[in-house]
């Protein structure tokens, strides 16, 4: 693994599904395309740990954090909405505001499909800056970019445009990238999805 710090680490809260599989690769594609590195709770698998302690250990090591808290529908079993993007969101929020001189340096992106959706679920969080992707790829791309370049210092980073269009070509040749390491295209999991765009982005010389 590439030697990696807080200040490139960037912690990823949303849907894990498969609804949402497309923006979440998009996502962590774009996130390392510009440099950064992903973090989420599906990096680990520890029975020994509780899950709420691994997510608060993932963020005191994050400086930077992408939260999409865009799936507020009724699950069909339990008629109940799922909290776990909201809840993570304030733990992020809740670090950076209580945590030490380090912690408060923290910074997010939360994300949404519509405009203004959030203030019928999730009011206290007017006055944020929220952006909206209409759960279109291109256009999760381009705010993970900006919002990114906004964050980055004097990195340069690509246009939204290419990182989108990198995209493309990075998800043709997966199958490839997939069969020289060994990898069945259809049982990715995060660990692998991570290694092999930060390998895409290393041969093309992109991040």
């Amino acid at each position: 693994m590439v030697e990696t710090s807080f200040e490139d680490h960037v912690f990823v809260n949303c849907p894990f599904d498969a609804d949402y599989s497309e923006m979440f690769r998009a996502i962590i594609f774009a996130i390392t395309h510009c440099g950064f590195y992903v973090r989420c709770a599906l990096e680990e698998s520890d029975s020994s740990v509780n899950r709420l302690a691994k997510i608060m250990d993932i963020i005191s090591e994050c400086r930077y954090s992408i939260h999409d808290i865009s799936r507020t529908e009724i699950d069909p079993t339990t008629a109940l909405p799922r909290f776990n993007m909201p809840l993570e969101l304030g733990i992020f929020i809740g670090a950076k505001i209580f945590g030490s001189e380090g912690h408060q340096m923290k910074q997010c992106l939360i994300l949404d499909r519509e405009p203004y959706r959030y203030q019928k679920y999730i009011s206290d969080i007017a006055g944020q800056d929220i952006e909206y992707h209409n759960n279109d790829v291109r256009t999760v791309i381009r705010h993970v970019r900006n919002w990114l370049a906004m964050k980055s210092g004097d990195r340069r980073l690509c246009s939204g445009s290419i990182i989108y269009n990198d995209y493309l070509r990075y998800q043709a040749e997966l199958p490839e990238l997939c069969q020289d390491f060994r990898l069945d295209h259809n049982e990715l999991e995060f660990i692998d999805i991570n290694n092999l765009v930060s390998e895409w982005c290393h041969l093309k010389n992109v991040s």
